[in-house]
């Protein structure tokens, strides 16, 4: 899936990694450790729904580990639930409406594994025609990308080939 580039040279890329929160496995929260702190190794900024479970907080933690900057986009009116690896909270009350503002603020959104918000802000994403890449993604998932009208979405084997797509893209 490639991307006209333009945005990406103004500032520093933020890349928003969405994926379950209460229901994430194991693999899913290992993954988005790792990819917080290989996209903090960037110097991109990461962007993520903010909350204190799931894919959210082991990313944010894992960026924070290595020292990078964190955005959450919060559900809610105000920080309760948040991730205490969150440096910039940004609470909208909007509950999964958040979803928009999560790919319309990201310059390359990664679904780390699958659940029904993963699946709204892919979408989403692939509306706004922004690139996307696929980490873990159910078959499912999958299989209702292919019936779509669009581009499919990159698919990584290991957050290391995320971030090699990555780069590839900005």
């Amino acid at each position: 899936m490639k991307f006209q580039q333009s945005v990406y040279t103004m500032s520093k890329p933020i890349i928003g990694v969405m994926g379950p929160g209460e229901r994430a496995s194991q693999k899913d929260i290992d993954h988005a450790y790792e990819l917080g702190k290989l996209i903090a190794k960037q110097n991109w900024i990461l962007l993520t729904g903010g909350r204190n479970m799931g894919v959210m907080d082991a990313a944010s933690k894992g960026a924070k580990h290595s020292g990078g900057l964190t955005v959450g986009i919060l559900p809610s009116e105000n920080k309760d639930g948040i991730s205490e690896f969150v440096d910039i909270p940004i609470c909208t009350g909007m509950g999964s409406g958040r979803n928009n503002i999560n790919v319309l603020s990201s310059d390359v959104i990664i679904a780390c594994g699958t659940g029904a918000g993963t699946i709204s802000e892919v979408t989403l994403a692939l509306k706004a025609q922004k690139p996307i890449v696929l980490l873990n993604p159910s078959k499912n998932m999958v299989k209702l990308l292919d019936k779509l009208s669009y581009p499919n979405p990159d698919i990584a084997s290991s957050p290391q080939d995320t971030i090699t797509l990555i780069r590839q893209i900005i």
